[in-house]
């Protein structure tokens, strides 16, 4: 397995736990909270509307969504949240960056210096990474859901970077100008995404396997297990054997 989304593609094969599943909904309804400050309406609010589909994605209740709605347009709660970078690096010299949305940065800040230490990294300064990373739009579908020739006439129709199958889904990357036109050209097609995410993407990646892979996916999930951690984005590449026996098939 290899390419820039790395991480999102293992994390779409090995799905969401129970256990996770009620952390990951608190960290949506945050960022539901804070996208809704600037208006109620997702039509109206292009980054309501990317938090809220991502809240669909992941199988939230509609009245916790609309709720986290109402928080964030009243006014009151998740009115001190800002958005922090956390950059540093793992086993291999992996770089990670992980992105948190945080009321206190003065407990954020040790808290996750702690989990890269913990798990064989080390927090940079600010800017040690970052710069590998841009911005990116990445739109994964099923195999089932569509064929290669469909695939690539839309990529072409909407401009998108790159199309590529990995296993049973086909992943597109974009730039974020062009993500909107390619969702609305998959609906209007009759496309169903597994996951449609603005996502940070590497320049380049570096290989890791055996013991440093198990640390490397052990720092990524803890990093993403913090209850203020939104987003890690990473740069490791990790074979579809050694994914297999680091991860116990999963």
């Amino acid at each position: 397995m290899a390419g820039h989304s790395h991480w999102a593609r293992i994390k779409h094969k090995k799905g969401v736990t129970d256990a996770r599943r009620g952390r990951l909904w608190s960290k949506l309804a945050r960022n539901i909270i804070v996208a809704a400050k600037r208006g109620p309406d997702p039509r109206d609010n292009l980054q309501l509307r990317y938090a809220v589909d991502k809240a669909k994605q992941a199988n939230m209740p509609k009245d916790t969504i609309e709720n986290a709605i109402k928080k964030g347009s009243g006014g009151g709660e998740g009115a001190n949240f800002e958005t922090v970078y956390y950059e540093g690096y793992g086993a291999g010299g992996v770089a990670i960056l992980a992105e948190a949305l945080t009321d206190n940065r003065n407990r954020t800040a040790p808290e996750v210096k702690k989990i890269f230490e913990r798990n064989g990294g080390n927090v940079g300064a600010a800017g040690c990474v970052q710069w590998m990373f841009s911005s990116k739009g990445q739109v994964i579908v099923p195999v089932s859901a569509a064929d290669e020739d469909r695939i690539a006439e839309i990529a072409l129709e909407v401009g998108a970077e790159d199309y590529l199958r990995d296993g049973d889904v086909w992943e597109i990357t974009c730039e974020p100008a062009v993500f909107e036109p390619l969702r609305e050209a998959l609906t209007a097609a009759g496309i169903e995404p597994a996951s449609a995410d603005l996502s940070m993407v590497p320049s380049s990646t570096v290989k890791v396997d055996g013991d440093q892979a198990r640390k490397v996916l052990a720092l990524v999930e803890a990093l993403e297990d913090h209850d203020d951690v939104q987003n890690v984005y990473a740069n490791f590449e990790i074979s579809d054997d050694v994914m297999a026996s680091v991860s116990g098939g999963n």
